[in-house]
């Protein structure tokens, strides 16, 4: 009988384990995509014609848990630099490459650096042949929406990770010098 009771008792207790795992129950704070609780309401300041990058951020964030705010308490997350760039190879067939460079950091709510600034870049290329029928732009705008999207979703990660770089704040204590 006591053999039994161990197995009834090892078969229950896996029982309750996998259905609780079957229903999606984890403990708090264990998801990966949510966002530290620090950044939990943030506003995001963009340099001008950044409005496709703009709305990718703030569908990204939302989904990680951080909500949009112009509380002027929230923490900003400030896109320092975006730089598209566009290379063509010519030959007969012509390559560009697109290229898209965007540096951010976040500041707390006086606009003082909370991250070190963090570059991060996107790349896509594409091939045409320049006799046929031209296909340029219309390849060029979708790869500049994916090269938008994969940004994005990198500033997302790297917010919810927590990985940026906290900016060292030197200690006010000096040093005393021999007279």
């Amino acid at each position: 009988m006591h053999l039994v009771q161990r197995v009834a008792a090892i078969v229950l207790t896996l029982g309750l384990s996998a259905s609780l795992v079957g229903c999606g129950f984890h403990l708090k704070g264990m998801n990966p995509t949510t966002a530290p609780v620090a950044y939990s309401k943030m506003r995001l300041v963009l340099p001008n014609n950044t409005e496709e990058l703009q709305e990718k951020l703030a569908v990204y964030l939302g989904a990680t848990g951080i909500q949009l705010s112009e509380n002027p308490n929230a923490y900003v997350l400030r896109v320092l630099d975006y730089t598209p760039q566009r290379h063509e190879l010519n030959g007969k067939l012509v390559e560009t490459l697109l290229r898209m460079t965007v540096t951010f950091r976040i500041e707390d709510a006086q606009g003082q650096p909370v991250t070190e600034p963090r570059t991060i870049t996107a790349s896509r290329s594409y091939q045409y042949n320049v006799e046929t029928v031209n296909t340029d732009d219309q390849e060029q705008k979708y790869l500049n929406q994916v090269i938008i999207d994969d940004l994005a979703q990198q500033i997302v990660r790297q917010i919810a990770s927590n990985r940026l770089p906290k900016v060292v704040t030197k200690s006010s204590s000096s040093t005393t010098q021999p007279e």
